[in-house]
């Protein structure tokens, strides 16, 4: 039985290694282990514990087990735009690849838009890796668009990541 709760300062730990975790077991193998550890850096329990306690960021988390199995992060726009007034951002959706399928990523996305809506956010973004074509057509069928494209770093790799938006 898979269980929602929200998130609390108690999990950044847990949610340091989840993200680490499934950044690697996704895309580790795109990049080089320089520049995959400095990205890595990101996932600190510290940088976990400040977001968790920011009131501008909602985490949702998924387990099973007595294990974390995935997570959305709902906060500020941060994509290197200046977006609409009343946007969010869909800061990272990371589900641990044994439970892909099992509508974790579904549960976590409802979650998503309806605190978005709920916080009074117009429009939803999202950043997804180009060639991450399952993730892409996950976020088509929730209404997602592309809208423009960017450089996301890995260490010093730049990928092109694709924006997209959701009208709330």
């Amino acid at each position: 039985m898979i269980a929602y709760r929200s998130a609390t300062p108690d999990d950044a730990a847990a949610l340091a290694k989840l993200g680490a975790d499934s950044f690697r077991e996704t895309f580790g193998h795109l990049y080089a282990p320089a520049d995959l550890a400095l990205f890595l850096e990101n996932h600190t329990t510290a940088a976990w514990e400040a977001e968790l306690r920011d009131p501008a960021f909602a985490v949702r988390v998924a387990g099973a087990d007595g294990a974390m199995i995935g997570y959305a992060k709902l906060g500020p726009a941060k994509l290197p735009f200046t977006p609409p007034a009343g946007s969010a951002e869909l800061r990272q959706l990371y589900v641990l690849s044994p439970w892909h399928g099992a509508g974790v990523s579904a549960h976590l996305m409802k979650w998503v838009t309806d605190t978005a809506r709920t916080s009074g956010a117009t429009s939803l973004f999202l950043s997804v890796f180009t060639d991450n074509h399952r993730a892409r057509r996950f976020y088509a069928r929730f209404g997602f668009e592309p809208v423009g494209t960017y450089a996301f770093m890995v260490g010093t790799q730049a990928d092109e990541d694709i924006v997209m938006r959701l009208a709330l």
